[in-house]
């Protein structure tokens, strides 16, 4: 037994000690390995962190975009983890740096990917639905604005589309890369733990203070801190770039365990599951969002409907009465008084101020039918045409921006292509056999339907990981019912 080993780890010190002493004894080697060495060591010193990081970033970065292109179930799953922790990563780098180039590559990557496996297979037929018609519509509208005459400055229409517009891809991309249960199984479970993390970051920074890199940079800007300290208590952020995106994507992973415990599952994982989205739901309340307050209810009742199960109901009518009287109980706890408020928008100042927003922007949308050119309200409005009457307009909704940017006309566009995606979601779970996918058609329709309720009071789609959860969402409608398709024709062959 001895003698066998012994030649093989003699085997091996010699095939070490020959790459030892044939290639890097090799002046060529020594001589390139030692300016690179300096090369570094220079650009470290020059630029420092920022420095070291960009050279971390292309070592690191050659293999990642191969892999992205050539393992497309590998890339998505870089995709969307990056999207759960790109705003976490950048509290540690100076505001100003462009880090979300990270995730603009990560989507043309799996993009050029898309285009390269297509090219081999030619195969279309998997977006051959209305849903995948619209997005194409949607995308062309988009592009079209480029020629918006109102539009101050073409530079707001090219840095918006750049992640509006190829995000919209992303929905391609996930229909023609999710082939198996097993896969789509592997992302709601991803999905699940990523939130959870974001969760326990935002319980975090309820009990147990803000780390010293979160303080500085919720100080960073002092108009940062204002927005975020209201009424004595500091709104909660965990992983993400501000309250609002921590709010929504509590409540759509909280939905998605709700509608999970409606599928065949043991008990165990169901009772995990309730657990879950209870812990989801009462991190919610630390954001201060009194948005996604309101869109709890709301998703409930579709679920209601879209169920008519005499238990859902009663589960549900006791969480009504449950929800009735939190919000008419006395309390002095303003994270409770500012979930109060949210019923009560009459008392609300900053719905009225809104309501006057609205009013106020409403006679320029009446008179521009596609708008003031995409882009033109907010961060890019105001860094390209600081002087223009949109760029300091506050959209506050979704559907205002929407308006304000692309018009009455793009708005009508809009709100159709909403309309188709819950209209064919709807189709595809009545017409779903299997119970673990109809589960998971159910939990994209009602995350769907929750962000395009919050999308009204806030804007809920403009930030990671809220737009690529949304595009995945879409997605899996599409693919929940191709897969039940595709096991309902192979049991009918194995029964011919």
């Amino acid at each position: 037994m001895s003698n066998g080993v012994a030649p093989n780890k003699i085997q091996k010190k010699t095939l070490w000690g020959k790459i030892i002493t044939d290639k890097f004894s090799n002046p060529i080697v020594i001589t390139f390995l030692v300016l690179t060495s300096l090369c570094i060591c220079f650009i470290i010193a020059r630029e420092g962190f920022i420095g070291g990081v960009v050279i971390l970033a292309f070592i690191i970065g050659i293999p990642l975009a191969y892999a992205t292109i050539v393992y497309p179930e590998f890339g998505i799953t870089i995709l969307i983890i990056a999207s759960f922790f790109i705003n976490y990563a950048s509290r540690f780098v100076p505001e100003d740096t462009p880090i979300g180039l990270i995730m603009d590559v990560l989507t043309y990557l799996l993009i050029i990917g898309f285009f390269v496996r297509q090219k081999k297979e030619k195969d279309w037929s998997r977006f051959n639905n209305p849903i995948s018609w619209f997005i194409l519509i949607w995308l062309g509208y988009n592009l079209l604005e480029i020629i918006n005459p109102n539009s101050p400055t073409i530079l707001e229409w090219i840095y918006t589309v750049r992640t509006v517009g190829f995000l919209m891809l992303m929905y391609f991309v996930f229909v023609f890369h999710i082939r198996s249960k097993q896969f789509l199984k592997f992302l709601i479970k991803l999905w699940l733990v990523l939130t959870f993390l974001s969760a326990l970051s935002g319980f975090q920074q309820e009990y147990f203070g803000l780390f010293p890199f979160e303080s500085s940079w919720l100080h960073r800007i002092p108009e940062r801190f204002q927005l975020l300290f209201i009424g004595g208590h500091l709104r909660k952020w965990g992983l993400f770039s501000d309250p609002v995106v921590f709010a929504y994507n509590m409540v759509a992973a909280a939905l998605l365990c709700i509608a999970l415990i409606l599928s065949p599952l043991k008990s165990k994982q169901k009772l995990a599951l309730g657990i879950l989205a209870a812990f989801f739901f009462m991190v919610m309340l630390y954001s201060g969002t009194r948005a996604s307050y309101v869109i709890i209810p709301a998703a409930m009742v579709m679920l209601a409907i879209l169920t008519f199960n005499k238990r859902v109901l009663f589960i549900l009518i006791t969480a009504g009465l449950i929800l009735g009287a939190l919000i008419i109980i006395p309390t002095s706890n303003p994270t409770l008084a500012r979930f109060q408020s949210a019923f009560k928008p009459s008392k609300d100042a900053s719905f009225e101020e809104r309501a006057k927003n609205q009013a106020r922007i409403k006679p320029y949308i009446l008179s521009h039918p596609i708008g003031g050119g995409l882009g033109s309200v907010g961060v890019w409005g105001q860094r390209f045409a600081p002087n223009s009457y949109l760029a300091n307009f506050p959209p506050d909704s979704g559907y205002v921006r929407v308006a304000v940017e692309m018009g009455y006309v793009g708005l009508l566009l809009y709100c159709i292509f909403n309309f188709v995606i819950m209209y064919k979601g709807l189709n595809y779970y009545y017409l779903i056999k299997d119970p673990e996918l109809k589960s998971y058609c159910l939990a994209m329709l009602l995350i769907i339907f929750a962000f395009d309720i919050g999308n009204y009071p806030q804007q809920a789609f403009i930030q990671y990981p809220s737009n690529i959860l949304f595009y995945l969402a879409m997605a899996i409608l599409n693919v929940t019912m191709r897969l039940d398709l595709e096991q309902r024709n192979l049991a009918l062959n194995i029964k011919v």
